[in-house]
C-alpha cells in the first residue's frame, strides 16, 4: 500500500504556526487589529479621540502587519526548518526589521512633530517584536488545547470505523460464500484487512484520492455481499483528480452511514450518488442516499459524521467546509476542502 504522506496545516505543539495557512492569517490580523484598538481606547479620552488614535494608528500600523504577512508568507519554508525558539527569535527580528524599516522609510508620515533621534522608530520596533511574541505564545497554547483533540478525534475515528455490526456482518458474509467461493471469500478478506489496515493511519496523515477511492470500493464490495443487487453505486469522478491528496478515511465513513442509515433500512435498497470534482483550489466531495422518511440518524450516526467535521478542522481550519442535508427521502453530504497535491504541499 502506499506510503501515506504528512502535510497537515495544524501544526505540532513545538513548531510555528503555518504562516500560509488562510486560518493562522485571519488570526493574526484580527488580533494584532484588536490588540490596536484596545490600546487606543487606554489612550483615549472620548470616543472620538478613540476613533482617531485607531484610524490613526492604522496608517502605520496596516502596512507593516501586511509586509509582515507577506514576508511570512514566503519565508514559511525556511522557518518550518528550525526548532521552536530559533524560528520564534527569527519571526520577532523580521517583524521588529519590517516596522523599522517602513518607519523609516515613511519619514515625516510617521514621525512625531517634537521627535528628536530614532526613539520612535526603536519604540515601535520593540512594540512590534512583543506584539508577535504574544501571537506566538497564543498559537503555541491553542496548539497544547487541539493536542489532546487530536488524539480523541483519532480513538473516535477507530471507533466508528471499526464497528462490532460492521465486522460481525463481513464476516457472515464471507462465511457464506467460503466454500460456494473460497476466491470471492478470499478477495473479501483481503478488503477487510486493508480497511483495518488504514483505520490504523495516523489522523495527520494525507493519502492520494486515488488510494481513498480504491478502499472505498473494496468496503462496498464487502457490503454487496449481504445486500446483493440491493446496493447500487453510480461514481463520478474528474480525471484530473489523480493527483489529489486528502485525509485517510474522509470517504468511507459517509459511505458506510449512507449503506447502513440509507440503502439498509429500504426494502428494495438504492443508490449511492458519489461525486468528486475539482474546482480551482478547491476539492468537493458530495455523498448522496436515499433513506425512509421515518428513519433516523442514531448517535453512531452522528458520532461518525462530528468526528469528519473535526478532523477536518484540525487539518485545514477555516479553509474547509462541511455541510450535510437531510431531506424527506435523501441525505446529501458536501464537503469542500483545499486541493492538495504532492507537489504543492
Amino acid at each position: 500500500m502506499p506510503k501515506t504522506q504528512s502535510i497537515n496545516q495544524n501544526q505540532p505543539v513545538d513548531a510555528l504556526p503555518n504562516f500560509r495557512n488562510l486560518g493562522a492569517t485571519l488570526r493574526i490580523v484580527l488580533l494584532v487589529n484588536g490588540i490596536a484598538l484596545l490600546a487606543s481606547f487606554a489612550q483615549a479620552i472620548s470616543w472620538a479621540d478613540a476613533t482617531q488614535r485607531f484610524i490613526d494608528s492604522s496608517a502605520y500600523l496596516q502596512p507593516v502587519l501586511l509586509t509582515g504577512l507577506l514576508l511570512l508568507f514566503a519565508l514559511n519554508p525556511l522557518l518550518a526548518r528550525l526548532n521552536y525558539w530559533q524560528g520564534g527569535v527569527a519571526v520577532m527580528w523580521l517583524v521588529a526589521l519590517t516596522a523599522l524599516a517602513i518607519f523609516l522609510l515613511g519619514g515625516e508620515l510617521y514621525a512625531a512633530p517634537t521627535e528628536t533621534g530614532y526613539f520612535h522608530a526603536w519604540r515601535n520596533a520593540l512594540l512590534s517584536a512583543a506584539c508577535a511574541a504574544l501571537l506566538l505564545a497564543y498559537f503555541r497554547l491553542r496548539a497544547q488545547s487541539l493536542y489532546p483533540a487530536l488524539h480523541n478525534a483519532r480513538l473516535q475515528a477507530l471507533q466508528a470505523r471499526i464497528r462490532p455490526h460492521f465486522l460481525f456482518n463481513s464476516i457472515n458474509a464471507v462465511l457464506s460464500i467460503v466454500r460456494a467461493d473460497p476466491r470471492r471469500a478470499e478477495t473479501a478478506l483481503e478488503d477487510m484487512a486493508d480497511l483495518f489496515r488504514m483505520a490504523m493511519t495516523g489522523s495527520q496523515d494525507m493519502v492520494s484520492l486515488r488510494q481513498e477511492v480504491e478502499l472505498s470500493r473494496q468496503y462496498l464490495a464487502l457490503e454487496q455481499l449481504r445486500l446483493g443487487e440491493r446496493l447500487t453505486v453510480n461514481w463520478q469522478i474528474d480525471a484530473e483528480l489523480d493527483d489529489a491528496l486528502i485525509p485517510p478515511l474522509m470517504l468511507q465513513p459517509l459511505l458506510e452511514n449512507a449503506v447502513y442509515h440509507g440503502i439498509e433500512p429500504l426494502e428494495h435498497g438504492g443508490a449511492i450518488d458519489i461525486k468528486l470534482q475539482r474546482n480551482g483550489n478547491e476539492l468537493h466531495v458530495d455523498v448522496r442516499n436515499p433513506r425512509t422518511a421515518q428513519g433516523r440518524h442514531h448517535n453512531g450516526n452522528r458520532m461518525a459524521l462530528a468526528n469528519i467535521r473535526e478532523r477536518l478542522d484540525l487539518q485545514f481550519d477555516v479553509e474547509a467546509q462541511y455541510a450535510a442535508e437531510n431531506g424527506s427521502d435523501f441525505y446529501h453530504v458536501h464537503i469542500q476542502m483545499p486541493y492538495v497535491t504532492e507537489e504543492s504541499k
